[in-house]
């Protein structure tokens, strides 16, 4: 028997006794796409996070018409109550990319300021915008674009370490997210040396981050694949922020027919032992909606079962290369 040969075998041999090869990957946790999507008749929603705050369900979105031409002037964040469908305020002009963040009695709400959008992007960077009524509204700069970077979305949870802060560039890799902690939500320092750009240095915008330990969980858009249609979100974990593992199950979120060719901006509420993911629909340029995926467990079930043991898992680092 030739070398080559003898060592195949080997080889061979040796995934099907190593339980870690030989295990088969059980099925995918399941994910119901509910059977509605939110209207465009009056504005269009894109990113948006839903909420329990003051023990009502809200969800916070960004109206930003025009599309890769929209303006500033044009763009405003808002809330609905989610039980009465119900506009409860209109705040942040100027603002887009919006996320949510319940600490307490405060609402801290995230979102980019922009004049231009499209082919020129003229930001001044991610503003905290804070409130306990919903009414008066604090303002302050968080997050700075550094030399001809451009910021967009960003979302935040907390950790052992206080809060913990991902925020989309386009730089080096348009697009990719890099880190941010701060021990108040006010004050955040950067997190050098850390830059998701996904497995080979690809597209991966707008994370929604958590953490439950001893891991950190992303859910992040993924430029389409082989076999795949159009924009996919990808979900990875790590335990230290520089070297995650994907999920086998990936994408975990695909558009299906009449969801356009995109399934993004990913945000999630746990509600009553059930996890849902508010996402985003259409074709990233003249059209989109939200629509809602349920899981039937609480967030950290639906995190955890992305990644059953003894499967083999690909590897992405997030250092700075």
């Amino acid at each position: 028997m030739k070398k080559e040969t003898l060592l195949i075998s080997v080889f061979a041999l040796i995934i099907l006794l190593d339980p870690v090869y030989s295990q088969k990957l059980p099925e995918r946790p399941v994910l119901t796409k509910l059977p509605f999507a939110f209207s465009q008749a009056s504005r269009t929603p894109m990113e948006s996070t839903p909420v329990l705050f003051n023990s009502r369900l809200l969800l916070v979105s960004n109206n930003r018409p025009g599309g890769a031409e929209a303006k500033g002037d044009d763009a405003y964040l808002y809330i609905d109550d989610l039980k009465s469908g119900i506009e409860v305020v209109r705040f942040g002009k100027g603002h887009s990319f919006v996320s949510a963040f319940v600490n307490g009695p405060e609402l801290n709400v995230f979102s980019l300021e922009f004049t231009d959008f499209g082919r020129v992007m003229n930001s001044t960077g991610i503003d905290r915008m804070t409130s306990d009524d919903l009414k008066i509204w604090k303002s302050e700069k968080v997050i700075l674009p550094e030399g001809d970077e451009h910021l967009f979305n960003s979302s935040v949870c907390r950790d052992k370490k206080g809060y913990l802060m991902a925020y989309e560039s386009d730089k080096p890799v348009q697009f990719c997210f890099k880190f941010a902690r701060s021990a108040d939500l006010s004050k955040w320092d950067k997190i050098n040396g850390l830059v998701f750009t996904g497995e080979n240095h690809e597209y991966s915008a707008c994370p929604v981050i958590r953490f439950f330990e001893p891991y950190y969980y992303v859910i992040y858009l993924h430029a389409s694949t082989e076999g795949h249609k159009g924009w996919i979100s990808y979900m990875a974990r790590s335990s230290d922020l520089a070297s995650w593992e994907l999920s086998p199950y990936n994408p975990v979120l695909e558009a299906e027919p009449g969801e356009g060719i995109n399934n993004s901006d990913v945000d999630i509420l746990e509600y009553r032992d059930k996890t849902y993911l508010y996402y985003a629909t259409g074709d990233q340029e003249t059209w989109g909606t939200v629509r809602v995926a349920m899981f039937e467990g609480s967030e950290k079930t639906f995190f955890e079962s992305h990644f059953p043991e003894n499967i083999p898992l690909s590897n992405a680092s997030a250092r700075s290369h």
